[in-house]
């Protein structure tokens, strides 16, 4: 039995990343929110509890995780300030004598150059210098890549997972590829992440500091060449250019649209095209291609295929 506390734990991607640890029976949940409990809607679910929190205050972090055995945050990076909220997560776990910390990461490699992930960078060489001259706390930068349920929009195996159009767009048969599309990348499926982190929470081992996980390593023309297989029909392809997406430059008849609820829709069209150039931005310089940490850790675990995932996804659909 490992107490487990959360932070950023009511968000969407947390709420799926935790499902193989709630669904084993093997763990209490305690799942921090800034708001009071009792004021929102939230699931009841056997296993976790809800408590409020002030980020900003190491004395109530220090009180909440008291008696945790792993804190794992999935805090919006870019939006904790100067990052206040993880900082204090992390002083609160070692004057708590929590052992492990996860920091809010879940996607990309560290030094990616993505504005979006730029707090990430930071907090990874804190815990990297906290740690240099003597072990405070055992850590790991979990991260998974892409999901690859985003190419399934809008039928992701995961349905409860909020996903959006993607660059290469399965539904309507449409792709902007960059260059010749055969940069690699990594993709993971959530539900594998999920079942990842459970055996990592069981794990007696010390945790790896940089934990990356592949589901699939490809290329985007691979996933193209996939999409017009599964999918059939005619597709519509876009090339882009590098040199063009690194001067911030990207021209296509059309950006998928990122429908995430946490976006207004008057900021949609511009925060959209910002993401894809984003998100090329980091193909570019090989950030999705992440390291496998987790698969060499479990080689018995068999991570769902890119091909037999959206197989599945898109089996029957037209």
């Amino acid at each position: 039995m490992v107490n487990i506390a959360v932070a950023g734990g009511t968000g969407n991607v947390a709420t799926e990343i935790l499902r193989a640890a709630i669904a084993s029976g093997k763990h209490t949940i305690t799942i921090l929110t800034r708001s009071d409990p009792s004021t929102l809607s939230l699931p009841s679910t056997p296993g976790v509890t809800y408590k409020q929190v002030d980020y900003t205050s190491l004395a109530s972090l220090t009180a909440a995780l008291q008696k945790h055995s792993v804190c794992l945050s999935f805090l919006v990076a870019h939006l904790d300030t100067d990052c206040v909220a993880q900082k204090n997560l992390i002083h609160a776990c070692i004057a708590a004598n929590v052992p492990r910390f996860a920091p809010s990461e879940w996607a990309i490699k560290s030094h990616s150059g993505c504005p979006p992930y730029e707090n990430k960078d930071v907090i990874a060489a804190y815990l990297h210098d906290l740690n240099k001259d003597e072990k405070k706390l055992e850590y790991c930068l979990f991260q998974p890549s892409v999901f690859m349920d985003y190419f399934a929009h809008p039928h992701p195996l995961s349905p409860a997972l909020i996903t959006w159009p993607f660059f290469i767009d399965f539904e309507n048969r449409r792709a902007i590829i960059l260059d010749d599309g055969h940069h690699p990348i990594a993709v993971t499926a959530i539900s594998d992440i999920s079942a990842m982190l459970a055996l990592a929470l069981e794990d007696a081992r010390p945790w790896p500091a940089i934990g990356g996980m592949r589901g699939a390593r490809t290329t985007c023309a691979e996933i193209l060449t996939l999409g017009e297989r599964v999918r059939g029909g005619e597709w519509s392809v876009e090339h882009v250019r590098g040199e063009d997406i690194e001067k911030g430059v990207l021209r296509t008849s059309w950006v998928p649209q990122m429908s995430h609820p946490v976006i207004p829709t008057a900021d949609r069209e511009q925060f959209s095209k910002e993401f894809v150039i984003m998100f090329f931005k980091g193909i570019l310089n090989g950030s999705w291609d992440v390291s496998e940490e987790w698969n060499e850790r479990f080689p018995e675990y068999g991570f769902t295929g890119l091909e037999e995932y959206l197989e599945k996804a898109w089996e029957g659909r037209a």
